[in-house]
């Protein structure tokens, strides 16, 4: 059965905090543990530059970002969690749909509209200031998308203008060079949640009211007791309507936490035991998450690790989608009409094969051998010539497992994990 699969990008372009965590990171790894959909998250790093020209603060964010997700309890055997700029397949997928976007289609995105208006308000020039990243920026979301495929990109409802976009692409391109693309769909929850910050709006690093995901406990607690109250005294009862201290606390508590606090509010409960009580409920949640998350900060080699090898994961997809793109806009070898062939035969031909074989030990063995005669994969001995064959054909069949049977493997010279499983992939599909 194929399975849906979904994809969502985190810009790495500050540090996570209490809203983030409740509203897309706390249920999307809940989601990520269903075992019908295929889930692609990654670090659109490519997208911080857009906003973003200090490089310390985006390298520092991508650490951060990575670290809180891993913390949070995102599994990357699970999922295929990735950085963006680690997948050159994005960049020229973007040109490509680049070639088949008209400009009127950006002209009318909504981030590149507000940069107008607000210039239009402020006197100036409709387009002062507004780098070409910024009116691309959708185009690069298509990219980031259609890279793999994906069927539903979870987004707000803020967002579903450039699903749209990503759709007008994908139907674009495969009206001019074949169908390539499965048409996206935006998933919008309508029942996320959004947290009240400090000062009663909306948490945002804008606003700059947040609470950071992984604050210390003596900071924690101190943001908390800033938490904008009103005047009313102990004794006196409180509303909880509207009250930023009562609706965080809610997105922590248990139900029936939350059914006492509102009649606490109800009772008259001081603003200082009220803010005790939602200390201690946070505190409860995320202290094993935040040593989790101090471990990773202190060791980035382990995230750059487990994003290196979530990348090799990713390009076993986008890898060999790219390979068929670039022969369908003609990008693909010089070759005389006469002696031309068909793109399956051609595939065909460049194809690495399975070579089987017993040596003196009495073992037997295969390698994995490309068109020119590179060693690409080279196997350890097996019993019986059937374990070798098993072998061979799980790696047929799931390339994207390849890493699971290393220890009976190993790679030949100069080849990397992704260019065995791209090799593997054109296999299965040839």
């Amino acid at each position: 059965m194929t399975k849906t699969r979904f994809l969502t990008g985190i810009t790495p372009s500050g540090t996570p905090h209490l809203g983030n965590y409740a509203g897309m990171m706390r249920p999307a790894i809940a989601a990520s543990r269903t075992g019908d959909v295929e889930n692609f998250y990654f670090l659109a790093d490519y997208h911080a530059l857009i906003k973003c020209q200090d490089p310390e603060r985006v390298n520092r964010s991508t650490l951060e970002i990575a670290a809180s997700w891993l913390a949070a309890g995102l599994n990357p055997e699970h999922v295929t969690f990735y950085r963006q700029s680690d997948i050159p397949e994005i960049p020229e997928l973007t040109w490509f749909l680049t070639c088949v976007t008209g400009k009127g289609v950006l002209n009318r995105a909504h981030a590149y509209k507000a940069a107008q208006d607000k210039n239009a308000e402020a006197g100036k020039e409709g387009d002062d200031g507004v780098t070409a990243g910024l009116f691309m920026y959708p185009v690069l979301m298509g990219a980031d998308i259609l890279a793999f495929n994906a069927n539903k990109v979870p987004v707000g409802r803020d967002q579903i203008q450039h699903i749209e976009m990503a759709r007008d692409m994908a139907a674009s391109f495969n009206h001019l060079y074949g169908e390539h693309f499965v048409l996206p769909e935006a998933a919008v929850d309508d029942n996320v949640a959004t947290l009240a910050g400090l000062d009663g709006r909306k948490m945002s690093k804008s606003y700059d009211n947040t609470i950071p995901l992984f604050s210390t406990p003596a900071q924690l607690k101190k943001l908390i007791g800033s938490i904008v109250t009103d005047s009313r005294a102990p004794g006196e009862p409180k509303d909880v309507e509207g009250s930023a201290l009562f609706q965080i606390y809610q997105a922590f508590a248990t139900a029936e936490e939350t059914a006492a606090l509102r009649q606490a509010y109800a009772d008259g409960i001081g603003w200082g035991d009220a803010k005790t009580l939602l200390f201690e409920c946070i505190d409860r949640e995320l202290a094993p998450l935040r040593e989790r998350y101090n471990y990773l900060m202190a060791h980035p080699q382990e995230v750059e690790a487990i994003l290196l090898k979530g990348a090799e994961k990713a390009r076993t997809y986008s890898g060999p989608l790219l390979h068929k793109l670039r022969g369908a806009v003609g990008l693909r070898p010089l070759t005389p009409a006469s002696t031309a062939v068909t793109p399956k035969a051609a595939a065909k031909q460049a194809a690495a094969a399975f070579k089987q074989y017993r040596e003196k030990d009495g073992k037997f063995y295969f390698k994995l051998v490309r068109a020119d005669g590179a060693l690409l994969l080279q196997s350890q001995g097996f019993d019986a010539p059937r374990d070798a064959g098993a072998m061979i054909a799980h790696l047929q069949a799931a390339p994207q497992h390849l890493q699971e049977a290393m220890d009976n493997l190993q790679l030949g010279d100069s080849f990397s994990l992704s260019d065995v499983q791209l090799a593997l992939k054109e296999i299965a599909e040839t």
